[in-house]
């Protein structure tokens, strides 16, 4: 019996670890914020993207709403920006390349960029694409409740206490073309605050998930010590 016992408590452990490292995976999600704007306004978004794996993120792409017309980018150390312009100019796709290491695991990077809401009330999906050193990709693009959502910001009339920023910059609106970023675009991205965003919802799945795993452990050991009294009777 004691040998027995000594088999089981090993994959208990082991078992239990596995519930609280998928937990942790589960909740990290790359997102879009502010979730609240308002319409019509020029918005400094920002999207944070997590690693889930071992292997680094390499590279990191969004794809622009249809009714959302990105304007400006902040550049970031070891990362190379490449759009993606359709025939009129707008951009449809932005993408984040690593020159250096990438997202290793357990680090997370953030990129900036400002983008003018749609003029009407609306929900604006942000799916992304995020590709790992190991050639995986994962899609960001489901609804909610998916393994893999995309962001949603709710462009609304409705007051929010979530900070934004919607300072217009109509000396940065006059590149209408099809060509590349200014320099002066670039730097008044770059001096554009960024609104402090939290994830309470990511975190409340996270806790969730982190109690149940818990519990799971405690009903197997009860389990195991049940069996075990039973065996000596």
């Amino acid at each position: 019996m004691k040998k027995l016992l000594s088999k089981r408590i090993p994959f208990l452990i082991t078992a239990a670890a596995g519930l609280l490292l998928f937990s942790g995976i589960a909740s990290a999600h790359v997102t879009v914020k502010p979730a609240i704007s308002a319409p019509g306004a020029w918005e400094t978004y920002t999207i944070k993207i997590p690693s889930e794996k071992e292997v680094a993120t390499t590279k990191v792409t969004l794809k622009v709403p249809e009714n959302v017309d990105l304007k400006q980018y902040q550049p970031v150390p070891e990362w190379k920006v490449t759009t993606e312009k359709d025939a009129s100019g707008k951009i449809k796709t932005i993408t984040w390349s690593a020159t250096g290491a990438g997202i290793n695991a357990g680090e997370f990077q953030q990129f900036n960029f400002v983008a003018q809401n749609p003029d009407q009330d609306a929900d604006v999906a942000w799916d992304a694409y995020q590709y790992y050193k190991d050639g995986s990709i994962v899609e960001w693009t489901g609804d909610e409740g998916a393994d893999s959502p995309h962001s949603i910001t709710k462009i609304t009339t409705t007051e929010s206490t979530e900070p934004a920023d919607h300072g217009h910059d109509d000396t940065a609106s006059t590149d209408k073309g099809a060509g590349a970023d200014t320099s002066a675009q670039d730097q008044a991205a770059a001096s554009t605050p960024v609104p402090a965003t939290t994830d309470s919802g990511s975190s409340g799945v996270q806790t969730a998930t982190l109690v149940a795993s818990i519990a799971a452990l405690l009903l197997a050991i009860v389990s195991l010590i049940t069996s075990f009294t039973k065996r000596r009777q």
